[in-house]
């Protein structure tokens, strides 16, 4: 894995050059390298595009600060912290976000995501141990199905349905909010590794789907090379790279047959030199190979696995709305 983490250095990028030095080869901070790279950062010309974005909408103020956050930045830079308190001026005093503050259907009165994609952005600059977001993240467990799943979301007081891509096999949830809750979750330094976020991750590994083609989903919409339509649909594609992301953030092992299985079918897709290649967006497969080394990497430390079943996951011929 060393070997492939020097190859990543031979991108232009000081953002990814970067986090490979930090999260690969645990080159410690004040080394000389390291430090000019993170003085450089914000120079890269993705970065400084979207520290002059002005985006007014909360969903793609909270992607945004997803997007500071994949490429290094936290609320340290004044920016960001910016950022993080435009976000907080739009919270409820019960610690959740205005759904109608959201492009979704308006029958609904309460979607997980409405919080849980806020509380993702918050945590990826750096946030998510601030008092308002740990708020947001109790009106968020409290909204948690039985089975540790979380709901599509109510509609006149009644469980909102799941349509076939979002479906949880074994679970009356949502596929979409469970994966998004976890994300929150998978964000916090103190939450990664819950209860909550163990027993989501165990949901989402039941499903075994093997789709080549929407690996690297999240990568291209973190760079801006895909869209991020849709609300509750944001979850539609199964990428198989952010599902190992997530899980991997709760201390779960290569143990958990499931978990191993996966990796099988990703190193598969490796190429020769050791790196990945993006199916959609070539130029994204250095980002891409890092978001699924940093992966592999946290799996070696992994200290539990699940004991879940492996169901077959059955879409049905719902089509994919746009909530």
């Amino acid at each position: 894995m060393t070997g492939s983490a020097w190859l990543l250095l031979c991108d232009r990028s000081p953002a990814l050059r970067h986090r490979v030095l930090a999260e690969l080869l645990d080159v410690p901070a004040d080394d000389p390298e390291r430090a000019d790279l993170d003085a450089r950062r914000a120079d890269d010309p993705q970065v400084r595009a979207l520290l002059e974005a002005e985006p007014e909408p909360l969903q793609e103020l909270s992607l945004l600060l997803c997007r500071l956050g994949h490429l290094g930045l936290d609320r340290r830079h004044p920016r960001v912290a910016a950022l993080v308190e435009r976000v907080f001026d739009r919270q409820a005093p019960d610690g959740s976000f205005p759904l109608d503050a959201f492009r979704t259907d308006e029958r609904y009165t309460m979607i997980p995501l409405q919080v849980s994609l806020p509380l993702r952005g918050l945590a990826a600059v750096g946030a998510a141990t601030d008092p308002r977001a740990e708020r947001a993240y109790a009106w968020l467990l409290e909204r948690r199905n039985d089975d540790g799943s979380w709901p599509t979301g109510l509609v006149a007081g009644q469980p909102g349905s799941v349509p076939g891509y979002r479906r949880l096999p074994g679970s009356p949830g949502c596929r979409a909010n469970t994966e998004a809750a976890l994300a929150a979750l998978a964000g916090h330094p103190g939450r990664a590794g819950s209860e909550p976020a163990r027993r989501a991750a165990d949901l989402l590994l039941r499903r075994e789907t093997r789709d080549e083609w929407a690996v690297g989903t999240e990568i291209a919409r973190l760079h801006g090379r895909e869209r991020a339509t849709g609300f509750i649909s944001l979850h539609s594609r199964f990428d198989l790279a952010f599902v190992l992301d997530l899980v991997s953030r709760t201390g779960i092992s290569a143990r958990d047959a499931r978990v191993a299985d996966l990796v099988e079918f990703l190193e598969g897709l490796r190429g020769p030199a050791g790196l990945w290649s993006h199916p959609a967006h070539p130029e994204l497969g250095r980002w891409l190979t890092l978001d699924l080394m940093v992966s592999l990497r946290r799996l070696e430390g992994g200290s539990w696995a699940g004991e879940g079943p492996r169901l077959a996951f059955r879409p049905g011929d719902v089509p994919v709305q746009r909530h």
